[in-house]
C-alpha cells in the first residue's frame, strides 16, 4: 500500500501507478458531475466546456448558497454542502467521460461494475471510494467553487471545484483489473454458500 498526492491533472503514468488500497489524496482542482449532467452530455449530444483531460470527477450534487459574484464566489455559488453520491447508476459512463473527455479518476460511494473495470484497464483510469456520511468532512476540502457549467441542470450542474487536501481516498478499482468490490462479493456469496450448507439447504 502506498499514498499518492496528485496535483491535477495527472497523467496516464500516474494512475496506471495506482494499486487497490492505496490512498490519493488531490489537489488543485477536482470536477463534480451527476446523472443529469451525462445524460446531457452523452444522450443528447451536449458538449462541456470544461478540459477534463487527465482531471478527477466527482459523483456528486452539491447543496449551494446562491450569491453575488466575487473574488471569493466567483460562479456566485457559495458550497454549503458537498457530499457524494451512489455511483452505480452511472456505470454505463465511465467508458465515454474516460474516452470522450479524458477522464483518470472517478471519486464516488458504493464502487461500480465490470463495464468501468475494463474501461480502467484500456484507457488507464481508477476509481477513488468515499464513505457514505462523510459530506461535512468533504465540504471542508472545497475551498471555492470556481466556475459551472450547465447551471440550467442545478445542482446537477457540471461543477468547477478548487480543492485542498482532498482525501485521503481509498483507491477501490485500479487499472490491472483489481476491486474491492469484486473481493467483496465474492467473499459474501462464498460465505452464504456455507451457511445454506449448513443449513442443508440445496441439498
Amino acid at each position: 500500500m502506498a499514498h499518492h498526492d496528485f496535483q491535477m491533472p495527472v497523467t496516464e503514468a500516474q494512475v496506471r501507478a495506482l494499486r487497490v488500497n492505496d490512498t490519493v489524496t488531490l489537489q488543485r482542482t477536482l470536477y463534480g458531475i451527476r446523472d443529469a449532467t451525462q445524460i446531457h452530455m452523452f444522450d443528447r449530444g451536449r458538449k462541456a466546456r470544461f478540459d477534463l483531460n487527465g482531471h478527477a470527477v466527482i459523483h456528486t450534487a452539491p447543496n449551494v448558497k446562491k450569491v453575488a459574484p466575487s473574488e471569493q464566489f466567483p460562479a456566485g455559488y457559495e458550497p454549503v454542502c458537498i457530499g457524494t453520491t451512489t455511483s452505480d447508476r452511472m456505470e454505463r459512463f465511465t467508458q465515454p467521460l474516460m474516452q470522450q473527455y479524458g477522464v483518470r479518476l472517478i471519486v464516488g460511494k458504493g464502487g461500480l461494475r465490470e463495464g468501468s473495470s475494463q474501461a480502467f484497464a484500456a484507457m488507464g483510469g481508477a476509481y477513488l471510494a468515499i464513505v457514505g456520511g462523510t459530506a461535512a468532512l468533504e465540504t471542508t476540502w472545497v475551498e471555492q467553487i470556481e466556475d459551472v457549467d450547465m447551471d440550467d441542470l442545478n445542482p446537477e450542474s457540471l461543477w468547477k471545484f478548487r480543492i485542498k487536501d482532498f482525501g485521503p481516498l481509498l483507491v477501490a478499482m485500479d487499472s490491472v483489473g483489481g476491486s474491492l468490490y469484486s473481493v467483496v462479493q465474492k467473499d459474501a456469496m462464498s460465505r452464504r454458500a456455507q451457511v445454506l450448507a449448513g443449513l442443508g439447504v440445496g441439498r
